[in-house]
């Protein structure tokens, strides 16, 4: 019996993804979670397994077309009724990435965008709400002008939010006759951002009203300058030559290097040789788990996990500043600015900072980093073990891990039923903080390849909307830049962030059983606790370091 593939929605904001190999033809034969097809969205790339066993029946979208979610892709039908394939889809693999899907009998689902259709042929065209807790979004960019032919589901304008960057569809198509708010405003969701004229309306000539003056503070002097992150690198088109679609040379060892085209996207991102990444894959292929693996492998330095990886991603390109010049924020950096201020307003901000002895932890690392990385498939760090140490904490003083909310009563404490560990990661554009959800619940192992794989898919830009946001305790590594210990701002809601000072040796005094004092050389760590006045007292904020120091002072835990 036929079973039709289809387009996989990879999260809420998702709605179009493009195929950037398929990994079978028709005819194949395919196993069941078999990797078919790799796709790539805004948000991540991936290989998508078949979801039965069976044969390839029949490719209906090629290689570089980007269709919406729910489309159907491909048939595969079980080995009785796949007797012969039909022939490939007219439409040449070679297709280029920019053509438009091909239809499919799937209905399209809705664009992420609400729109209005009057009887007089004019659809309103709204600023989406690009997720629950999305409430305004900036306009960085219109990619139509007003006159301009517009087709359904064409990219029309550009978003940015605190969550996610997107081009947004039109809704149908016709010719843009209206722009309501100009590039750089910042809308709430629904507002109407432009009107679309359809086809037999715009046959009429339509007025070009001016778009809504930029407010002063959204323009820019022409002297000024913004980080812009820099577009990544493009996919090997369908066009290029198949040597340069299935392998890459190896100049060392005079083979081919298999991988597909989303590692080679991500290699480029990093400048990075996939000669000098195992894989795991059939015949050696490159996988994205073994990329990833080994950036994450990377990041890890000897002080501290979050530390520049030694192949990292070209920082934004922005011009040096010259003298009195002024330069605007990016989004992102505007954005951090709103936070950081609405939390300091919002929490009265205490701040602990403990001596901590690290030697036991450091002595049994050094001991165990090689076993570790060749068990597990990441280098030990640190994070791990501090990690491990704030979970018993957490777990014995929920206090720290919970949140102050609304109730029905008024303020109430929210107590949290899982621990979702955020990781603070500091990036060439910014800071943003990945999560683990539900870490109390991981082992050793597997908080260690968390922690080093969100690190790295943060740095690549490959972070899903569900790793970002939704914590309750989060974790910064201020001392990989040396200082003693920083004092954190809480990232809210949470009641509590805890600080990460620089790893280093101290002569300590230390007192023997029979009491006599001597002095030794140990390694030790400062840690800052920044906490929330109104929902953790000083003395709750005492005996959770109190527990988190006893951790890791005397280790006693299983690593794996």
């Amino acid at each position: 019996m036929p079973t039709d593939v289809v387009m996989p929605q990879m999260g809420e904001s998702i709605f179009e993804g493009a195929i950037t190999k398929w990994l079978k033809q028709p005819g194949d034969r395919v196993e069941k979670d078999e990797p078919l097809f790799e796709i790539s969205t805004d948000k991540v790339d991936a290989e998508i397994p078949s979801p039965v066993a069976g044969v390839l029946t029949e490719i209906k979208i090629p290689e570089g077309a980007t269709v919406p979610v729910h489309t159907v892709v491909g048939v595969v039908s079980d080995s009785a009724s796949a007797t012969a394939p039909p022939p490939p889809h007219p439409q040449s693999a070679a297709a280029p990435v920019s053509q438009p899907a091909p239809s499919s009998p799937t209905p399209k689902p809705a664009a992420p965008q609400a729109s209005t259709a009057s009887p007089s042929g004019r659809t309103e065209v709204v600023m989406p709400q690009m997720g629950e807790s999305i409430f305004e979004g900036t306009i960085t960019k219109w990619l139509k002008k007003v006159g301009d032919r517009v087709e359904k589901d064409e990219p029309l304008f550009e978003i940015s939010t605190d969550k996610v960057d997107a081009e947004i569809p039109s809704p149908i198509a016709g010719v843009l006759a209206e722009i309501r708010s100009a590039e750089g405003a910042t809308i709430p969701v629904h507002t109407v951002v432009a009107v679309i004229a359809s086809p037999v309306a715009a046959s009429v000539p339509i007025p070009s009203p001016a778009p809504t003056p930029v407010p002063p503070q959204a323009k820019a002097h022409p002297t000024q300058r913004e980080a812009v992150t820099p577009a990544p690198a493009p996919l090997i088109s369908a066009g290029e030559p198949e040597s340069e679609r299935s392998a890459e040379p190896d100049a060392d060892a005079g083979r081919r290097i298999r991988s597909s085209p989303l590692v080679r996207r991500i290699a480029r991102e990093h400048h990075l040789n996939l000669a000098h990444v195992p894989g795991s894959g059939s015949a050696g292929r490159i996988t994205k788990d073994d990329i990833l693996r080994y950036l994450a492998e990377q990041t890890s330095g000897p002080t501290a996990v979050l530390s520049a990886p030694q192949a990292r991603p070209a920082p934004p390109q922005v011009a040096e500043p010259m003298p009195g010049e002024l330069i605007p924020l990016s989004r992102m950096r505007a954005i951090i600015a709103q936070r950081m201020v609405e939390s300091v307003q919002i929490s009265p901000h205490v701040h602990t900072v403990y001596k901590i002895d690290m030697t036991r932890v450091v002595r049994l690392r050094e001991s165990a980093k090689a076993a570790f990385e060749q068990r597990h498939g990441v280098k030990l760090t640190y994070m791990p073990f501090i990690a491990t140490a704030a979970l018993a904490a957490l777990r014995t003083f929920p206090i720290v891990n919970a949140s102050l909310v609304d109730g029905p009563q008024g303020k109430s404490i929210q107590y949290h039923p899982h621990i979702h560990l955020g990781i603070a990661v500091a990036l060439e554009w910014g800071l943003i903080v990945p999560v683990v959800r539900q870490a109390e619940q991981q082992s050793f192992a597997d908080l260690a390849r968390a922690i080093a794989g969100l690190a790295a898919r943060a740095r690549a830009k490959k972070l899903s909307p569900d790793q970002v946001g939704g914590s309750t305790f989060t974790l910064t590594n201020s001392g990989i830049y040396g200082e003693e210990f920083g004092a954190p701002i809480i990232n809210q809601p949470e009641s509590a962030i805890l600080a990460i000072g620089s790893l280093r040796k101290e002569p300590v005094v230390l007192t023997g059983p029979d009491g006599a004092d001597a002095i030794a050389i140990r390694s030790v760590q400062h840690f800052c606790l920044g906490f929330d006045h109104r929902t953790i007292d000083g003395a709750d904020a005492g005996k959770f370091m109190t527990e988190f120091k006893q951790a890791l002072e005397t280790w006693d835990r299983e690593i794996g």
